[in-house]
């Protein structure tokens, strides 16, 4: 029987109440700082960046912006320059250095309405091949662009003429193992996750799990395709074995009822893929680990290979607030630290204990 104090510890470090709704934040690479991103009660955007100084986060830099940023990512920008973009509530897709944050390196009219996600790849060291940002609206579209091709998408996937556009609200990039490879996934709000492949410019696979799609994210994006995670309103979320994909049956998947409410996000461990951390609606974060089965696939009655789901253990959970954390980053630098920021006007820094022996 382990005791309590040998299972991972999550430590509430460091809380800081900020004066506006905070909609994201994410750590800079190769630094003890961090950015927050929100917008104020009067309507305008902002970016704060702060400084882990001696167990305090001190503001080092606060813009405003014209509009409230929705998302933000470092994924497409490379470790020498650590340019963050951004999407907007009014559809702008913007590059900022955060050096000099006052007027964007890039800046673009992405979607007709709020960009609700982004993610980016190819920077950082991550993922082989061009560096690439994608973005997924409310007007129901996904589109990829390169940072170095102005005002065009490199990839636009949009319903075809005639179907309903769907809210979409998440959206990853993975499979870049290779110049060649990449895939992205996206999340809507009627529950549907499709999964675009951007070399042969085709949807590769897509499914229904029952309620709207708040976050997705593949355990890795630097590799073939292991394992992704959708999460949802109602509490669920789901583990895809992205593996091996079945004619009709697509991936084999384990879902789990997590939480009471909305899981707003998913984020694995940088230094453990099978390590990750589900935030939810009621201020609450939830540490699991995924147990692969002994064969992680096998041959249905006509022989065809069909994957075989493992299993999801939780490792440790923490109340935080009262409110929905609405975003979490993992530092890529520092294993166990963490960055998550609520709808209680507040961001904290977390301290993740003994995840080399969970």
């Amino acid at each position: 029987m382990s005791s309590p104090l040998s299972k991972p510890q999550i430590i509430a470090h460091i809380q800081k109440s900020l004066n506006y709704t905070v909609f994201d934040s994410k750590w800079i690479p190769c630094s003890a700082k961090f950015v927050c991103l929100g917008n104020f009660a009067r309507g305008t955007g902002v970016i704060q960046i702060y400084e882990v100084q001696h167990g305090e986060a001190q503001l080092i830099t606060e813009v405003e912006k014209p509009k409230p940023l929705k998302c933000g990512t470092f994924g497409a920008s490379s470790l020498q320059q650590r340019h963050i973009a951004t999407g907007d509530f009014d559809g702008n897709l913007h590059i900022w250095n955060l050096e000099a944050p006052d007027v964007p390196v890039y800046a673009t009219k992405a979607h007709k309405e709020i960009v609700n996600s982004i993610d980016g790849v190819g920077g950082l060291g991550i993922g082989d091949g061009a560096p690439e940002i994608v973005t997924g609206s409310r007007d129901g579209t996904v589109k990829v662009w390169d940072p170095r091709q102005k005002d065009l998408p490199v990839a636009n996937m949009e319903p075809v003429e005639g179907e309903t556009r769907r809210d979409c609200w998440t959206v990853a990039f993975g499979h870049a193992f290779n110049d060649q490879d990449r895939c992205v996934c996206a999340g809507y709000d009627n529950g549907d996750v499709k999964l675009f492949d951007l070399r042969n410019m085709s949807l590769r696979w897509e499914t229904n799990i029952k309620n709207g799609v708040c976050c997705v994210e593949f355990d890795r994006k630097d590799i073939n395709m292991n394992k992704l995670v959708a999460t949802s309103l109602e509490g669920k979320f789901h583990v895809f074995d992205m593996r091996t994909q079945h004619p009709t049956k697509g991936f084999a998947s384990v879902s789990e009822k997590a939480h009471k409410s909305t899981v707003w996000q998913v984020r694995h461990l940088p230094q453990n893929r099978d390590i990750f951390m589900t935030a939810g609606g009621a201020g609450n974060l939830h540490l699991w680990k995924y147990e692969y089965p002994a064969q992680r696939s096998k041959k249905d009655s006509d022989g065809v290979d069909v994957g075989v789901a493992g299993s999801v253990n939780l490792l440790q959970n923490v109340t935080l607030s009262t409110q929905p954390i609405a975003s979490l980053d993992w530092s890529p630098d520092k294993q166990g630290l963490c960055v998550c920021s609520g709808f209680d006007q507040s961001v904290r820094v977390l301290i993740v204990t003994k995840l080399n022996s969970a």
